[in-house]
């Protein structure tokens, strides 16, 4: 199956890059991002290397996706360049390539660390390896030709260490994703052990507010100075640390450095109580942006939980643990009741039912038995299930939604590459505005003092960090994808969600889309003198070749095995039907515009319902009718539709104006276009869209005969099926269960995610804005203007969260 999209888009990028070498897009894990400017500063440092085309950075998955011209820079100077600014980076690899988690003992100290990877990367094979020094845990991407896992094992207990094995089991946020290099290298954020030092600097604190006057009249004010500033070193080491190590890799414009000026500035003017409660506020609301923002992703991460971490192989009568991509096509695996199927396959024996919420969003289970499909993800509830495996897991439609959903901040909406833009200037333009409120107003106005004007340039310092909007938004898009994934649609980016809140036109194909799709033979009426069973005879051997749903519902209904060597001759006519050689007669089977194309002579034309007529040797032999049942939501799902405000609903069908009228009616679509070709179906598509305005139009189809429809339009949409992966690579959005009335609460969970970035845009940019000036006219303290600033980032990533739900 063709990709559509793929195809136009490769070519018009070779006609817009003729002489320009290919672009090359690689992903990688960023670990050590602990605040919200972290994704920006990586974006801007590699934004600024030639070569660089595209980089996009989430700072809730931790992932950075770069596109760049690998002539004029290299992968590994992208590496360097993010690990120069403080970072660690696991470049994800090709499956081809196997990764060995280990836990290594006897490292005491960071140099262990350097000796381990030093060593590794001198080995033939080794091709990433990291070390996280808190957990004590070793990756290693390898090549399986070059080196093996042993052969490393020995290598790290030859430098004097030990090497454990983990579990299977995967419990932490660094095991998760197993091969795909998702090491996360800051382990779990422990809230208690990072209260402990916050609880020592509140007593101290109080202490210090409690005795402030006694310890302000000792000599020089040292008491005062010996209980504030171990309170203020204590709250904001890691803080000045990280200002200190940024101003000398040149990143002046954080927040670590804003807060420390601001507190040193506060010490300056001998606001020794403020500077600390400062520092304290801020280190507060950290941990709790960081609690929060740490709940979110263990959130969206018990969406991937659905990713099996063992297969059952059956060697030689024995049952082998493995991990699913150890197995290969054609293995065999056994599935136990309570299991999660690690694989795609076809049940050999046995039968069960089986849980596909995890990835439909339907509750009902759905019972499976010998022949049927199993799909990677669903549980396995009721028997024993023996499965033969028919793709890799890489290739598995459950593999393919995980990375669906990781990879969704990759493409961003416009919304956040404004609040990106927006927060590059937002930073920089009010600590300029702070050095005027500084020095100018001492200059200019009568009686004002350097003092007071300093603290109310502190105070905007304070206030000028965008965090909570750099955090909080692209976490909300990302939430709004995980919740459309859980309801069964899986969107391919934050650009689809924000597209979908302004659909005005929904379009639907209709066999397969508006109507199950299965059709059966409910009438056969002969003409010039041919009887049911000839006609049925030769309708079914004509259609022999056909993958179409109307030829294997005519190929049931005769219920004989077919000769191929009856057939011959055998020729598709597309949109209009077949003709073959039938035992050396000519047989045509198709709609009424076949019999019109080829001259043939017949009483009856329009019919309702979905009709194959034939014709033998130039003579009209008769037609067959054919039903095809409308789903059950289809009239629910037009009415959802309207009322989420969609204006218009259109059904493009290749079926005749009978049936397509009486299906719309039945329906209350507003309009339909009927007898379409495919290529018919593109300009019914065109003339909708150049009707539009500013609204978007959504197709939905089934994914593959649709395709050239679906790349065309605004937002694609593909009755996904359960495995249906034609229709997961072509569209922009997938709906797992065919449930046409998913369509309205795809359209409903953008709107409701936009409405909540929305909210957190307008929260941020109202308090900053009011702090700003009640700072400047001197009415906010710093005390006031921290709570403003933790307290707005606290609150929007909270509201972020509501997407998920």
């Amino acid at each position: 199956m063709l990709n559509f999209k793929g195809v136009i888009l490769q070519r018009l990028t070779e006609t817009a890059m003729t002489q320009t070498p290919s672009i090359k897009t690689q992903q990688m894990q960023v670990g050590g991002m602990d605040c919200a400017s972290c994704a920006l500063k990586i974006e801007a440092a590699l934004g600024r290397l030639a070569g660089v085309v595209e980089v996009s950075v989430s700072a809730v998955t931790e992932r950075l996706t770069v596109s760049y011209d690998p002539q004029q820079v290299t992968e590994a100077e992208i590496k360097n360049r993010v690990v120069s600014l403080g970072y660690t980076v696991v470049v994800e690899r090709a499956a081809s390539n196997l990764t060995m988690d280990v836990m290594v003992g006897g490292m005491d100290c960071p140099s262990c660390v350097d000796k381990i990877l030093t060593s590794l990367k001198k080995l033939s094979g080794v091709t990433e390896a990291s070390v996280n020094f808190s957990t004590g845990k070793l990756r290693v991407s390898y090549d399986p030709q070059q080196v093996n896992e042993a052969t490393l094992r020995d290598h790290i207990t030859t430098l004097g260490y030990t090497v454990i094995t983990p579990t299977p089991k995967v419990t932490d946020d660094e095991d998760h994703d197993h091969n795909r290099g998702h090491s996360h290298g800051t382990g779990e954020f422990n809230l208690r052990a990072e209260l402990l030092p916050v609880l020592l600097v509140v007593a101290l604190f109080a202490v210090g507010m409690i005795f402030e006057e006694p310890l302000h009249n000792t000599p020089y004010s040292l008491g005062e100075y010996a209980v504030f500033i171990p309170a203020y070193l204590l709250s904001g080491w890691t803080v000045l640390k990280a200002a200190g190590r940024n101003v000398l890799r040149g990143q002046v414009f954080d927040e670590n450095f804003l807060m420390t000026i601001a507190t040193v500035g506060a010490i300056a003017i001998h606001q020794l109580p403020e500077a600390v409660a400062v520092m304290l506020f801020y280190r507060v609301g950290e941990l709790f942006q960081e609690y929060s923002v740490g709940r979110s992703r263990r959130s969206i991460k018990a969406l991937l939980e659905v990713r099996p971490d063992t297969a059952n192989l059956k060697v030689n009568g024995s049952v082998k643990a493995v991990s699913p991509e150890a197995v290969r096509v054609g293995d065999i695996i056994l599935v136990k009741p309570g299991e999660k199927i690690p694989l795609d396959g076809e049940v050999l024996e046995g039968n069960s039912q089986v849980d596909t919420s995890a990835l439909t969003g339907e509750s009902v289970p759905r019972t499976v038995k010998v022949g049927e499909t199993v799909l990677a993800g669903m549980i396995n509830q009721t028997g024993v299930l023996t499965v033969g495996v028919t793709k890799l897991f890489g290739e598995s439609s459950i593999a393919k939604i995980l990375d669906l959903v990781e990879n969704a901040t990759s493409k961003k909406a416009e919304t956040e590459k404004f609040i990106t833009r927006f927060a590059r200037y937002y930073t920089p333009v009010v600590v300029i505005l702070s050095l005027a409120v500084a020095l100018l107003p001492p200059l200019l106005i009568p009686g004002a003092t350097h003092e007071e004007w300093v603290y109310r340039a502190l105070i905007l310092l304070v206030i000028s960090c965008p965090c909570g909007l750099v955090i909080s938004i692209p976490l909300g898009y990302f939430g709004g994808v995980g919740g459309a994934a859980k309801r069964g649609i899986l969107v391919k980016g934050s650009v689809f969600l924000d597209a979908l809140t302004a659909v005005r036109t929904v379009v639907f194909d209709k066999t397969g889309t508006l109507t199950k799709g299965v059709f059966k033979v409910t009438q056969i009426v002969t003409k010039n003198g041919f009887s049911e069973s000839e006609l049925l005879t030769l309708a079914a051997k004509v259609e022999a070749h056909s993958s179409h749903p109307v030829a294997q519902s005519i190929r049931e209904a005769y219920s004989q095995l077919i000769d191929d060597a009856d057939v011959t001759d055998y020729e598709e006519i597309a949109g209009h039907g077949i003709r073959a050689k039938v035992n050396n007669q000519t047989v045509l089977a198709g709609n009424d515009r076949l019999l019109h194309r080829e001259n043939i002579d017949h009483d009856t034309c329009n019919v309702e319902g979905t009709v194959v007529h034939l014709a033998v040797d130039q003579r009209y032999a008769g037609y067959i009718l054919i039903a095809d049942e409308i789903k059950e939501d289809a009239a629910q799902a037009i009415r959802d539709l309207k009322r989420v405000g969609v204006e218009q609903t259109v059904m493009l069908t290749g079926d005749n104006k009978v049936v397509a009228q009486g299906v719309a009616n039945l329906l209350g679509l507003d309009s339909y276009v009927a007898e379409l070709l495919p290529e018919g179906k593109v300009e019914a598509i065109e003339k909708l869209l150049s009707l539009s305005g500013k609204g978007k139009v959504v197709f939905v189809g089934d994914g593959i005969n649709d395709a050239p429809v679906i790349a065309r339009v605004d937002i694609g949409m593909a009755m996904g099926g359960l495995g249906s992966d034609a229709a997961i690579e072509t569209a922009d959005v997938v709906i797992m269960t065919d449930a046409p009335s998913k369509v309205a609460q795809a359209i409903q969970v953008a709107r409701k995610t936009r409405k909540i970035v929305v909210q957190n845009i307008v929260l941020a940019m109202v308090v900053k804005g009011l702090f700003i000036i009640l700072g400047i006219f001197g009415v906010a303290t710093l005390w006031e203007a921290v709570f403003a600033d933790v307290g707005v980032a606290l609150l929007a990533i909270l509201n972020a969260t509501r997407v998920l739900k």
